[in-house]
C-alpha cells in the first residue's frame, strides 16, 4: 500500500467541528427574512379528497402563501415525482402510477403531504394548517402483500406492481426434481425505519435569477436534475447545495416532495423559504426498509453440494414505485442472490404490491441484507436438516480461489475471493474452541446460549466513475472538490489523508469540499459502499493529472527532459539536477511567475468493474425463557475488504453497521394497524438500539486485494449490516432450536420469543 495509501488510522478531523458545535446542518442555517413552512399531511391512509378549502389558512397571522397540489398545477410544474418500473416476467411493463408532489384526488398513506404553509414563523404556520378544511370519504387500507383489496392505482386494479423474474426458471424446477435433498425456509424481513440523527430538511432562496436548494442529502446532482424537470426551468437555474449531513443510510438519496414546493415557493415570493422535519413527522414520512417475505429454497446432491437455488419474494412498494433505476427489491437483491456459492442454476422471482403506507426503498444496506439475510438463514436450515456442521456446508459450497475470476449464475463477475481462509480466520476469533463451555455454563443457569454464523458478500453500486479537482490555494492550502457526500462517515479525512499521501502535502493544509453543483461539475453522491473507492480513483487520475504538468514546467527549471524526473512521494528529483521542490514549492513557484493554470488540476475516472467486500460474522446470543429478553452476547467479524486506506474508520464502519442489524433483529419493527395508521411512531414505541444492546464487536481484517481497482480496495460501508441480520437470526435459532422451536423471524423481542418458546413443543432429545 505504500503507492496508493499508507493504512494507516487517522482520527477523523471533522469530529472536532461536530462536537464542539460548530458543523453546519440544515437547521443551523436560517437565511435572512426566511419564511417557516408546515407541513399538512393525510391523517389516513386511504380515503378519496371531497374537500381542500385553505382560503381561511390564507388569512391567518403570518401566513405568506399556501400551495396545494393545484397551485403547483397552475404554475406549469411538471407535478409527478421520479418513479422506477421493471418488465414482468410475461415482457409486460409493470404498472407507472403517478406520484403527484401533493396529494391530488386520493390520499393513499397517513403522513402523505396535502398542503404547504408558509408563515413569518413557525407556530404561525403549524396554527394556520388547523384552519385547512381537508374532508374525504376514507377508504379501506390495503397492508397485506397479496392479490386484492382496495385498488390504490387504476393501473394496478389487483395491487400488484410488479411480477419480475431472473434466471432459468424449468432449469431450476429440474435441478430440484433431481435433488438427493431439497431444504425450504419462508422468511420474514421486517419493515424498519432509518432514523437517521438528524430528520431531513431543506431550505430555498434566490440567489439573482437563479434558485438555491439546500437539502441534507447524499448528493447534490440527482436533486438538481430532477428540481429543474419539475420546475420546468433549465438545469443552469438551479444550485443545490448540501451542508453538513447527519446520516443518509440511503434513505435521504432520493427525492421528496418538500424540496419541490419550496423551490417553487420561494420563486414565487422571492423570499427564502425553510422547512425541518420532526421526529414524529420523519418516522411518517421517511421512506422505509425491508418489508418483505420470501421463500428460499436448496436443491443438494448426494454430496451436500448445492445444485440449485430458488426464491421467491412478496415485497411491500409502499403506495408508489421506488424511484430507484430499478426498484431496490429486484436491482440489489439480484447482485449477490448466490452469495459466496458455487451455484450455477437458479430462480429468482420478486412480486411488488402496493399497500398503504410509506414508501419502502433502498437504505442501511441497499439489498445486499435481504439477499444475504435469506439465503444464509435457509443455509443454516439446510446444516440442521441435512446434519452437517454449518461452518462445513459453507466450505463444501464456497467458490474455491482457483475458480476467480467467478461468473455468478446472476451475470455478475467475483474479480477475487478466498472465503475459506476468512472463515478459518473467523473460526480462531470467535474462540470456537470456547463455545461448548459457555454454552454448558447458561444451561446451569436456566438460560439458553446459541451461536449463528452468516457468511456475507455485496457488490460496490452506483456510478463507477468520479471526479476530482485539486486547487492550490494562495495561503498555501489545497482544496480537493469531490463528487460524494458525507454523512458522517469520515470523507474529510479519508480523502485528505489519501491526497496527502500521494503528494507529500500535509493532510492539515488539504480542505475537502463538497455537496455542491455549482462547484463540481458532477458527481455520483454517496450511496451502495461506491465513495472512498470512486472518489481516491479520481484523485489517483488528478494526482497523474499534476505530475505530468508540474514535471513539463519543472522540465525548465531543472535542464532536463520531462520524462527524466520522477516523484517520490514527497518531491520531485531528477539526476543531475540540485532541485528536489515539493508539490506546494512548485505550485509557489508557478503563481510566481503567473502560470495560473498550472494551479488547478482535475480528472474523472472510472472503475474498470465492481469489487466484491465480503466476510464472516459470529454471533453469540443468551436468551432467559422465562422472560423471552435476548442477548447479543459475543460478535466476532472476520472481513475481507482488500487494501484499507484507514483501518480505525473502517471498524468504525463495520461496528456502526452491526449494531444497526442488530437493531432489526432484536428491537426494531414498524407496526401499522389494520387502517393503515403507524402504532410505532415515536422512540416510546419504535425501540431503536442502545448501548446495552451491543455487546463488544471483534474486528479483524482478512484482506484479498481487489483486482477491480489499482488500489485494491473493496469498499465497507454496508458490510456490517449485511452479516449482521443473519448472524443473530440464525444464533437466535441456534438456541430455540434445542426447544422444539422451528420457525424464528426477527424482531426477536422479549414478548414474540417468550410467546414461540410458550407455544412450541419441546424437542423429545
Amino acid at each position: 500500500m505504500d503507492k496508493f495509501g499508507k493504512s494507516q488510522s487517522t482520527v477523523r478531523v471533522e469530529d472536532v467541528r461536530f462536537l464542539t458545535g460548530a458543523g453546519r446542518y440544515v437547521d443551523d442555517i436560517t437565511p435572512k427574512d426566511a419564511l417557516h413552512a408546515f407541513v399538512l399531511r393525510s391523517p389516513v391512509a386511504h380515503g378519496t379528497i371531497t374537500e381542500l378549502d385553505v382560503s381561511e389558512a390564507k388569512d391567518a397571522p403570518g401566513v405568506q402563501l399556501v400551495l396545494t397540489y393545484d397551485d403547483l398545477e397552475a404554475a406549469g410544474m411538471n407535478t409527478g415525482m421520479q418513479g422506477a418500473t421493471v418488465d414482468n416476467r410475461d415482457k409486460t411493463k409493470g404498472a407507472a402510477p403517478k406520484r403527484p408532489i401533493l396529494a391530488t384526488g386520493k390520499l393513499r398513506y397517513v403522513g402523505e403531504p396535502v398542503a404547504v404553509i408558509f408563515a413569518d414563523k413557525y407556530e404561525q404556520a403549524r396554527d394556520a394548517a388547523e384552519l385547512i378544511v381537508l374532508d374525504y370519504d376514507e377508504l379501506p387500507a390495503k397492508m397485506d402483500l397479496v392479490p386484492g383489496g382496495e385498488t390504490l392505482h387504476a393501473e394496478a386494479p389487483d395491487n400488484r406492481a410488479f411480477d419480475w423474474g431472473m434466471g432459468d426458471e424449468d432449469a431450476t424446477q429440474a435441478a430440484f426434481d433431481a435433488a438427493a435433498n431439497t431444504v425450504s425456509l419462508e422468511i420474514g424481513d421486517n419493515r424498519i425505519i432509518v432514523n437517521s440523527m438528524e430528520p431531513r430538511g431543506c431550505y430555498a432562496e434566490m440567489e439573482g435569477d437563479r434558485i438555491h436548494v439546500a437539502i441534507n442529502a447524499q448528493g447534490v446532482w440527482a436533486h438538481k436534475d430532477q428540481l429543474a424537470e419539475a420546475l420546468q426551468v433549465d438545469k443552469e437555474q438551479i444550485r443545490v447545495t448540501n451542508p453538513d449531513v447527519g446520516g443518509g443510510f440511503g434513505m435521504k438519496a432520493m427525492g421528496y416532495p418538500e424540496p419541490f414546493v419550496l423551490a417553487h415557493a420561494t420563486r414565487t415570493l422571492n423570499r427564502p423559504v425553510r422547512w425541518m422535519s420532526d421526529r414524529g413527522e420523519a418516522m411518517m414520512s421517511d421512506n422505509g426498509g425491508r418489508d418483505l417475505v420470501s421463500l428460499a429454497e436448496l436443491a443438494f446432491d448426494a454430496d451436500h453440494k448445492i445444485t440449485a437455488y430458488r426464491v421467491r419474494t412478496r415485497c411491500n412498494l409502499g403506495a408508489y414505485n421506488s424511484q430507484f433505476g430499478q426498484p431496490i427489491q429486484t436491482q440489489l437483491f439480484s447482485r449477490v442472490l448466490m452469495g459466496v456459492y458455487d451455484v450455477q442454476t437458479t430462480w429468482l422471482q420478486v412480486e411488488g404490491y402496493y399497500t398503504n403506507t410509506t414508501q419502502v426503498d433502498a437504505y442501511r444496506g441497499a439489498g445486499r441484507p435481504e439477499a444475504i439475510y435469506v439465503l444464509e438463514r435457509v443455509m443454516d436450515r439446510a446444516a440442521r436438516e441435512l446434519g452437517v456442521d454449518p461452518w462445513e456446508l459453507r466450505r463444501r459450497n464456497f467458490i474455491k480461489p482457483n475458480q476467480f475470476p467467478y461468473k455468478t449464475a446472476t451475470g455478475e463477475t467475483y474479480d477475487v475471493g478466498d472465503f475459506n481462509k476468512v472463515l478459518n480466520r473467523m473460526v480462531t476469533e470467535a474462540d470456537d474452541d470456547g463455545f461448548a463451555a459457555r454454552k454448558a455454563a447458561d444451561a446451569e443457569r436456566g438460560l439458553l446460549r446459541g451461536r449463528g454464523t452468516c457468511y456475507y458478500i455485496e457488490s460496490i453500486l452506483g456510478d463507477p466513475s468520479e471526479g476530482a479537482k485539486v486547487t492550490f490555494n494562495e495561503d498555501g492550502t489545497v482544496s480537493i472538490y469531490v463528487g460524494t457526500q458525507s454523512n458522517g462517515q469520515g470523507h474529510e479525512t479519508v480523502y485528505a489523508k489519501f491526497l496527502s499521501d500521494q503528494t507529500g502535502i500535509p493532510h492539515d493544509l488539504i480542505t475537502v469540499i463538497q455537496g455542491d453543483s455549482d462547484l463540481i461539475k458532477q458527481g455520483g453522491g454517496t450511496g451502495g459502499s461506491r465513495s472512498v473507492t470512486t472518489q481516491n480513483n479520481a484523485t489517483l487520475a488528478t494526482v497523474d493529472v499534476i505530475l505530468t504538468s508540474f514535471k513539463e514546467f519543472l522540465s525548465g527549471e531543472m535542464g532536463v527532459e520531462p520524462s527524466e524526473i520522477s516523484f517520490d512521494d514527497e518531491r520531485f528529483r531528477a539526476e543531475g539536477s540540485n532541485l528536489t521542490p515539493t508539490i506546494l514549492e512548485v505550485a509557489a513557484l508557478a503563481r510566481e511567475v503567473e502560470r495560473d493554470d498550472l494551479l488547478k488540476h482535475e480528472a474523472r475516472a472510472s472503475l474498470p468493474a465492481r469489487s466484491f467486500p465480503n466476510g464472516a460474522h459470529v454471533a453469540e446470543v443468551v436468551i432467559d425463557p422465562d422472560t423471552g429478553v435476548t442477548t447479543v452476547d459475543r460478535y466476532t467479524v472476520v472481513d475481507d475488504f482488500g487494501n484499507l486506506i484507514n483501518p480505525m474508520l473502517a471498524e468504525g464502519q463495520v461496528h456502526g453497521g452491526v449494531a444497526q442489524g442488530i437493531g432489526q433483529a432484536i428491537t426494531e419493527h414498524v407496526v401499522y394497524d389494520e387502517d393503515g395508521q403507524l402504532l410505532s411512531a415515536s422512540f416510546m414505541d419504535y425501540a431503536m438500539p442502545r448501548a446495552y444492546d451491543v455487546p463488544w464487536i471483534g474486528f479483524t481484517s482478512e484482506p484479498v486485494p481487489s483486482t477491480a481497482n489499482i488500489m485494491g480496495m473493496k469498499g465497507c460501508g454496508e458490510a456490517g449490516t449485511v452479516g449482521a441480520l443473519a448472524a443473530v437470526s440464525n444464533a437466535v435459532q441456534d438456541a430455540l432450536w434445542e426447544r422444539g422451536v422451528r420457525q424464528a423471524d426477527m424482531p426477536f423481542t422479549p414478548m414474540r420469543v417468550w410467546e414461540m418458546l410458550k407455544n412450541e413443543p419441546v424437542a423429545a432429545e
